[in-house]
């Protein structure tokens, strides 16, 4: 698949990192070559130095022949300008990252698609969805759904009241295996457990479920669930403002922010949430806006230690539930081991987004979640392939994955030892990054 990434930046830069790990041709267009020249000799794919709203420079990187054309530069009529031209020029899809929520109107979409521009992915507004899923389910790390949410991957860090710490896998106190243990997120380390892997406390344990199944999930995990009626947002970002407007009404919001432009601005979008000028790194304006009556607490500055650090003083205040924008990917792992709550990450988001998009173009490539270090594919199984050998528990799968469940004739079921895989399921695989084109070969 040839695939072109028009913009540098930071989401442009991480899908092209992401991508580069597979089997696929990769080209990376921006007009600033100190950005290039950054990820040019540390990663497989070309890259070149152009205007993404060149029509020279589109021809000169072949898009012609492009299946996909991803626009994610900073500057959204630059995207959807960029996206009319490579559909001109014969590019097969195209993606344009947008930041106006106007465009997402369905009738202003399909003007867009007639120009040219055939997906929006607009960052800021996964990212405020992703927000109101983890105060929906507060009790997990991280929740993902699959399958129109027929599957689930939770993500709960466990503590001392869980019945599953110190426990071997294959000795799990439960009588019915509703639930597969993908990963385990350990320190800065990523596991793909076998039985012998004991869980520990401070442990993220990644579960494959079915939604008839949460609620255990929840009871062996210790985990109880909360109801969250006021949210305190420290910063008036891009995504705490999108996030204030769609869901004022399910949730009592209160915004700090230090820019008094900013609250001046808010006030007046955002009438129907409190708006407070203040420095909510002072602890004072903290216990001046009753923090310990929140339900939760969101950092959403644009500063990644500043919204690990206010994660940390609320939850010295006692606030159930808290989240934190963590945008810099060098600080994820370290984050997630520390007492911050939920992390994250627009990159990431839009990232997934996109691999739904590839799945709709390259049935050969499938995955559609992605995390910090790990990634999760549904893979279909093609004739005589070497998954259908034998049953899971008599084939010598690689290093770096795990069979979580698979769809069979729409029905889905969670895989174990005795699972015969078919040809034509499609099997849920959980993996390392860059792993992926490994263990594709399994299933051609």
């Amino acid at each position: 698949m040839k695939i072109v990434i028009a913009g540098a930046g930071e989401v442009g830069t991480h899908l092209a990192k992401m991508l580069s790990n597979e089997d696929q041709d990769i080209i990376l267009l921006d007009n600033d070559q100190a950005r290039l020249d950054v990820i040019d000799s540390n990663y497989n794919l070309m890259t070149w130095n152009g205007s993404t709203s060149s029509f020279s420079s589109l021809r000169d990187v072949g898009v012609s022949n492009a299946d996909l054309y991803i626009a994610v530069t900073p500057y959204e009529t630059r995207n959807i300008t960029s996206c009319a031209i490579a559909k001109r020029l014969g590019a097969k899809k195209t993606v344009a990252r947008i930041d106006n929520s106007e465009f997402l109107n369905p009738d202003n979409g399909a003007i867009l698609k007639d120009v040219g521009a055939d997906f929006l992915i607009y960052p800021e507004n996964i990212a405020a969805q992703e927000i109101a899923v983890a105060l929906y389910h507060n009790w997990a790390r991280y929740w993902g759904e699959l399958h129109n949410g027929g599957l689930l991957l939770i993500g709960v860090k466990l503590h001392g009241d869980s019945p599953l710490l110190d426990c071997k896998l294959r000795d799990l106190p439960v009588k019915t295996h509703d639930f597969h243990v993908a990963a385990i997120k350990r320190n800065n380390e990523t596991i793909i457990p076998n039985g012998n892997d004991e869980i520990r406390r401070d442990d993220i344990v990644y579960f494959i479920t079915t939604p008839p199944f949460i609620q255990e999930v929840r009871e062996i995990c210790g985990k109880k669930k909360r109801i969250i009626k006021k949210a305190l947002i420290v910063g008036g970002s891009r995504i705490a403002q999108r996030f204030a407007k769609l869901y004022n009404e399910e949730f009592h919001i209160k915004i700090i922010d230090n820019d008094r432009e900013n609250c001046e601005n808010m006030a007046t979008i955002l009438p129907n949430c409190e708006i407070v000028y203040g420095d909510a790194l002072d602890i004072e304006v903290l216990r001046e806006n009753n923090i310990y009556q929140y339900d939760a607490f969101l950092a959403l500055t644009d500063s990644s230690e500043t919204n690990i650090l206010s994660c940390l003083t609320a939850k010295e205040f006692g606030v159930p539930k808290t989240i934190a924008d963590v945008e810099n990917l060098q600080f994820l792992s370290q984050a997630e081991n520390l007492n911050i709550g939920t992390t994250i990450n627009k990159k990431l988001f839009a990232s997934s987004h996109i691999f739904k998009i590839l799945l709709d173009a390259d049935e050969s490539n499938s995955k559609f979640l992605a995390l910090a270090d790990a990634e999760v594919a549904e893979i279909y199984v093609k004739h005589n392939a070497k998954i259908t050998k034998s049953p899971v528990k008599d084939l010598k799968l690689p290093f770096g994955m795990t069979l979580a469940a698979l769809v069979r004739e729409n029905e889905i079921q969670l895989i174990n030892g005795n699972t015969h895989i078919q040809e034509g399921d499609f099997v849920v695989v959980f993996c390392l990054s860059g792993t992926i084109h490994k263990i594709e070969k399994w299933f051609n």
